[in-house]
């Protein structure tokens, strides 16, 4: 009966045109769909209870007998139903708005089953805000049918009670459902079956079957996910590359023989996991995560020497042209002294330096081409393109990345990120790639002392930015807004740059003498790169900017990052701009001025003045955001569940991907019965591209 799962709704009963387009808004297209539209709770009529030992907010049942009812109209359009119940112990009020049915349905002497959230009101009367409510023959009855009642997620049009009697229609029209699950596994973690599972989870009868029920559909989720994802990454290793590398190139050598400084232990072993890779004969496909200064920009460098040293070329993609800029001037000083010819392309270029540029391209001169966007657009055609770098990959889509491996043959692929991301999102984001990580910094790193101030501290502040900079340092002070807004009450850069101009000036003097710079994002882009130019050059000393520095602007000297408004910014946002200092050789500090209101700011703030560890605040971050909001809502590239939480059943998707990569490469076709069951299920559930089950 699994080919019912996939008929659209209207194949069920008292399911009409109507009702279709009701059922379409909460995205139940099938009868499969109807199958996983679980509940969100349950109302446990297992445990009736008299109404005045009922806590603030608690979710409740309780049996009694309707005295009268009362109608009330605060208002337009709000109509409140009262009905005053005797449970043998007290007399408490259910409460119904706009559903003024409810006083003829119950008229007085009616024995009466309410189900709802209870509050008390000033005089410690018991209210119950009523969400379920059934008129019963004796409490016997209820003893006798003792059940736990789904609460489903609803549209306007379609009632509790309604979608319960069509999911039940649907279970009831889909049995019997053959498992798909391998029973090696089921067994392995004490799951109970699909129909078991199920049954259980929309018609339990106590909380540990919705337990057991739950269990299940979690691991079937991820392991369907994962299934696909391990089959993605078997697809790219189907394909073998046309270029080869040397085995131990002497310009790699040479790159590591001419640095200032020894590679760290994390460095050699991920630059390790690259090679081998690099020298296989499938496409690499790697995702490097290491935190704000681990030293990346080295492992990028080692990549692209590796490739100019066999005859390839290499590119290199970041988000802004601030950041390609960053990465020309870090790179081109080392490949300048092994003698690479090493260019960047961004929009702001002028027509004959580009065409010049795409011109020594696409003859092979330019061996190492770093840009932006730019690299992926029409025209930009590489020789022989073999390694590919793409920085900041969170800010790119699948198809820009993919579009820029599309100018090489299979090239390999390398995608860095500043941002550390938990494992368990890590693993359901980007399982379709190999994951490599730095951990430490490099030796001499300063640890960067954050400390919070209220608003009014800030001229201790000003203080601090002056002491630095009479020592010949730099600061940064950033602020959420460009110009002022009508709509938030924060600090805006135009009108803080204007105050602490002033604060240079007679008769404030506290920052006399300094030079201030402004940036943010609407400047042009030459306006941008002469502040940035004039700031790394220690022209100004203090520059007020919004959070366009967050990335790519890599100054040792600025000792001091100033955040106004801090609770206006995410943890991994936050942890980037303390990034920007803590660089060179001297003490820095990261001052967050807040005032925070809610408690998840105030989270946020306790947990960047308490550590400093990148992958410990993404956690932190992860917890108190979710993961869609974690790395950027529609370029997450999660699949949306329907049960399953990767942050509350990390435990199960860690096995789901274990039981999942060792199946696809003891059986990659699926040839085994039993593992053939699955194909149809994953074509259902998670996979778009039918060609990755072939």
């Amino acid at each position: 009966m699994k080919d019912m799962l996939v008929k659209p709704v209207q194949f069920l009963k008292r399911v009409g045109p109507k009702r279709v387009l009701l059922l379409q808004k909460i995205n139940i297209l099938t009868i499969g769909d109807l199958l996983y539209h679980f509940p969100r709770e349950y109302l446990d009529r297992t445990g009736i209870i008299p109404a005045y030992t009922a806590a603030q907010g608690q979710l409740v049942t309780v049996a009694g007998r309707v005295l009268h009812a009362q109608e009330l109209k605060p208002r337009q359009g709000l109509n409140i139903v009262k009905l005053a119940i005797d449970d043998g112990h007290s007399v408490f009020s259910a409460v119904w708005f706009n559903q003024k049915y409810a006083i003829k349905q119950y008229p007085p002497g009616t024995l009466v089953l309410v189900s709802g959230k209870a509050a008390k009101n000033y005089r410690g009367t018991t209210q119950i805000q009523v969400q379920e409510c059934e008129a019963i023959d004796s409490l016997e009855q209820v003893c006798r049918e003792k059940k736990m009642l789904p609460m489903y997620p609803l549209t306007e049009g379609i009632s509790q009670k309604a979608m319960r009697q069509l999911v039940q229609n649907a279970i009831e029209q889909v049995q019997p459902l053959l498992e798909f699950i391998p029973r090696a596994l089921l067994t392995k973690y004490r799951l109970p079956v699909w129909e078991e599972a199920l049954n259980n989870i929309h018609s339990p009868k106590n909380n540990q079957s919705v337990h057991q029920a739950r269990r299940r559909l979690v691991f079937e989720e991820f392991f369907l996910m994962q299934l696909t994802l391990a089959k993605r990454r078997q697809k790219m290793k189907r394909h073998q590359k046309k270029h080869k590398y040397q085995a131990q190139g002497q310009l790699v050598a040479a790159l590591l023989n001419q640095l200032p400084f020894k590679p760290t232990s994390d460095q050699i072993k991920v630059w390790q996991e690259i090679q081998r890779d690099m020298n296989s004969a499938y496409p690499m496909n790697r995702l490097l995560q290491g935190d704000v200064g681990s030293g990346k920009t080295l492992i990028s460098a080692l990549m692209l020497v590796k490739a100019v040293a066999a005859g390839w070329q290499g590119a290199l993609m970041a988000p802004t042209e601030i950041l390609a800029e960053q990465h020309y001037t870090s790179l081109s000083l080392w490949f300048k002294q092994l003698g690479i010819n090493c260019c960047v392309l961004t929009g702001s270029l002028k027509k004959n330096q580009r065409e010049k540029i795409l011109n020594d391209l696409r003859q092979g001169k330019i061996q190492v081409l770093i840009g932006t966007h730019a690299l992926i657009q029409k025209g930009v055609d590489f020789q022989q393109l073999a390694a590919v770098v793409v920085d900041e990959q969170h800010r790119f889509g699948v198809k820009q990345r993919l579009a820029l491996l599309d100018k090489g043959h299979w090239p390999d692929m390398l995608v860095m990120t500043a941002t550390p991301i938990p494992r368990t999102l890590a693993l359901t984001a980007y399982g379709d790639l190999d994951i490599s990580v730095i951990e430490s910094l490099p030796p001499g790193r300063q640890p960067v002392r954050t400390h919070q101030i209220s608003h009014q501290s800030v001229h201790d502040l000003y203080r601090l930015i002056s002491r630095e900079a009479q020592q010949g340092r730099q600061s940064y002070l950033v602020c959420p807004l460009v110009a002022e807004s009508a709509v938030l009450d924060v600090q805006n850069v135009v009108d803080l740059a204007a105050e602490v101009r002033g604060f240079a000036a007679e008769p404030a003097n506290i920052f006399q003498g300094l030079n201030i710079g402004l940036l943010h994002g609407r400047l042009k882009v030459a306006e941008k790169e002469k502040v940035i130019s004039q700031f790394h050059q220690g022209e100004i000393d203090v520059l007020v900017s919004t959070t366009v520095i967050e990335v790519g602007v890599d100054v040792p000297n600025a000792t001091v990052m100033a955040i106004i408004d801090a609770d206006r910014f995410g943890l991994a946002q936050l942890h980037q701009l303390r990034g920007r200092v803590g660089r060179g050789k001297h003490r820095s500090y990261c001052i967050l001025v807040a005032a925070p209101k809610t408690n998840e700011a105030k989270q946020r703030l306790a947990a960047m003045v308490n550590t400093s560890d990148g992958f410990v605040l993404a956690e932190e971050d992860l917890r108190l955001r979710g993961p869609g909001d974690f790395l950027g809502t529609k370029q997450s590239g999660l699949p949306e569940f329907k049960i399953a939480d990767i942050i509350k059943d990390r435990q199960a998707l860690v096995c789901a991907r274990q039981e999942a990569t060792a199946l696809v490469q003891k059986d990659p076709e699926f040839k085994q019965p039993e593992q053939q069951l699955l194909v149809p299920e994953l074509q259902r559930r998670f996979v778009a591209d039918k060609s990755l089950l072939n």
